[in-house]
């Protein structure tokens, strides 16, 4: 692999500033005005498009049995926490696992191109996430335990190193029996590729994304998830064999991103940092070199790697935070869900970004009402994918309302960490209403703040993407910014994106349930956005945005099976 010419030779700031004075400066720079776009190529060099599946040659494959289809769990048994039987730690578990988490679910053609969906959405479809396992000795898996990439394409686990009975001991003592751990990693290159400068953002999208969808696949089997947030970056990428300088050569690097613990049952209390990993390292006969993703770089962002280096995180004692002010479920929902339409197995590889939407599409007022709630954090910390997360919520939604049943049209809060809303009142424009609708309900903290038609400008601040304003509903998502960086520094500034990204696939799968569509949109005018809420500071910013409605289908493509004839596969 080779590299030519870099994009830009400046650099974010001088070598002395702090970490979070690094991060601003990348989040201004890379933000999308009216008038330029943020630094990219500006054309898609087709001939180092990157590969989208990373493999280790020399790894043993392991190839998991895929599940058996039409697995009848409902999908609003997903949240009702507790419900599930935990199923027991195996090979048949563990392929479910990731089939639900990371897999495939389909290849879309169109004449003689093909590409393939996942479990786990991305920007562009460019796929930066990596995904890794740490798991105990289990019968048709492996004789000993190890650490496992997955290989999405092939649905398996390649070896990469086999632990002693000592390490994996030291590894999960604090931790009950029958857990196992995750973890995710990006690769800059792959979004960087086409996104240029602003690829940092989407990556860190992603990953939450996938945080959530590992959450989700786990409560699909009865398990819990909690991320492990005082681990060091460092200690994430010894585990999962990232640092190994010689395995990689010319490939693409990877970043850690997060480890995550997988219990069986539902403990969700957060565990101290793996002190082990941190001291001595883990012992490990590790095996498998990096496949190379593209044969040449033409261009290099030397700012992804400032903020990269920026936001790394050190050890640190876990976040812990309160959340008796927030609502219980019983405020949220009113009647508990105890129905619906699909079943989890549907609505997790059913789920697909929506390209188009048609622009006359309604949705009932209890639906709307509902993808909300499931947005929220609970009292007893039981709201599932929230329970994976130890932070208070700071991203809050700003709604461009267009077609819902009841709800006029306009814009709306929804303020997702309650002691938030003074503060929210206080930044944004005088003349809000800031009215909660009667028909919603009491808990959920969802204001109306003007009433009228904001179709144009719901698109017009998506960087004139018609869809954001052709669904029922669209929003962008306003991180309680500077206050965090202020609180947790640096790091959180990914923290922040991977709340984002969750937000995100609870509303994808939420969309499926309802029987309509929903997709992330990582293009908008960031500080046009703040202009419609009336943000004039830095304090709050704009991360993500999302529409929901109402899809048209593109009858050119052709669908194929994940796994061609899964049946030959099935156990």
């Amino acid at each position: 692999m080779t590299t030519t010419s870099k994009a830009s030779s400046s650099h974010l700031l001088d070598a002395d500033a702090s970490p979070e004075e690094v991060v601003i400066a990348y989040h201004e720079r890379t933000k999308h005005y009216f008038h330029r776009y943020a630094a990219s190529l500006g054309c898609m060099d087709w001939a180092t498009q990157p590969d989208p599946f990373r493999r280790y040659r020399g790894a043993d494959l392991v190839r998991l049995l895929l599940p058996k289809p039409g697995r009848p769990l409902p999908y609003w048994r997903l949240y009702a926490l507790g419900d599930v039987s935990s199923e027991p730690l195996s090979a048949k578990s563990i392929s479910l696992y990731f089939r639900y988490a990371l897999s495939l679910t389909a290849w879309k053609c169109f004449h003689e191109t093909t590409w393939s969906l996942r479990a786990n959405p991305s920007s562009g479809n460019l796929h930066p996430t990596e995904g890794y396992a740490v798991l105990p000795a289990i019968e048709q898996l492996g004789g000993t335990p190890a650490v496992y990439h997955y290989a999405p394409k092939e649905h398996a686990l390649e070896q990469r190193a086999i632990l002693d009975a000592k390490a994996w001991t030291q590894i999960c003592a604090p931790f009950p029996e029958g857990s196992f751990l995750v973890g995710l990693s990006s690769v800059h290159w792959r979004e960087a590729w086409k996104y240029g400068e602003r690829a940092f953002r989407y990556c860190q999208h992603d990953a939450g994304h996938a945080l959530a969808s590992l959450r989700i696949a786990a409560a699909a089997l009865g398990w819990g998830l909690v991320l492990l947030d005082g681990i060091s970056d460092s200690a994430i990428a010894g585990l999962f064999g990232l640092s190994r300088a010689d395995d990689y050569g010319t490939a693409e690097d990877e970043e850690p991103e997060l480890l995550a613990l997988v219990t069986p049952g539902l403990a969700f209390t957060f565990s101290p940092p793996l002190n082990s990993l941190t001291t001595g390292g883990i012992g490990a006969q590790w095996c498998g070199t990096a496949n190379t993703l593209s044969p040449e770089h033409r261009v290099e962002w030397p700012v992804i790697d400032e903020v990269t280096q920026a936001t790394r995180r050190s050890a640190s004692a876990p976040i812990t935070e309160d959340f008796s002010r927030f609502p219980t479920e019983e405020q949220l929902f009113e009647i508990p869900v105890r129905h619906g339409l699909l079943s989890a197995e549907t609505a997790i590889l059913g789920r697909r970004s929506a390209v188009a939407m048609d622009g006359s599409t309604a949705i009932s007022q209890e639906a709307f009402f509902r993808m909300l709630a499931r947005l929220m954090p609970t009292r007893d910390r039981r709201s599932m994918p929230w329970d994976a997360i130890p932070w208070r919520p700071r991203i809050h939604l700003g709604l461009f309302v267009h077609r819902v049943d009841v709800v006029p049209p306009g814009l709306y809060v929804l303020a997702r960490d309650p002691d938030k809303l003074s503060a929210l009142k206080e930044v944004m424009r005088r003349e809000f209403r800031w009215q909660h609708l009667p028909s919603c309900p009491p808990g959920l903290p969802l204001y109306l703040l003007q009433e009228g038609d904001c179709r144009t400008l719901a698109a017009t601040v998506s960087c004139g993407q018609h869809i954001a304003g052709d669904g029922a509903f669209s929003l962008g998502m306003i991180a309680d910014y500077m206050g965090s960086l202020t609180t947790h520094g640096a790091p959180f500034y990914r923290n922040l994106f991977w709340e984002a990204g969750m937000v995100g696939q609870v509303l994808y799968l939420e969309a499926e349930e309802a029987g309509i569509r929903s997709t992330g949109i990582g293009c908008y005018f960031d500080d046009p956005v703040h202009e419609v809420f009336g943000l004039k500071s830095r304090q709050w910013q704009s991360f993500y945005h999302f529409t929901v409605g109402r899809q048209v289908e593109d009858a050119r493509l052709t669908t194929l099976s994940a796994y061609g004839s899964e049946d030959e596969r099935a156990g």
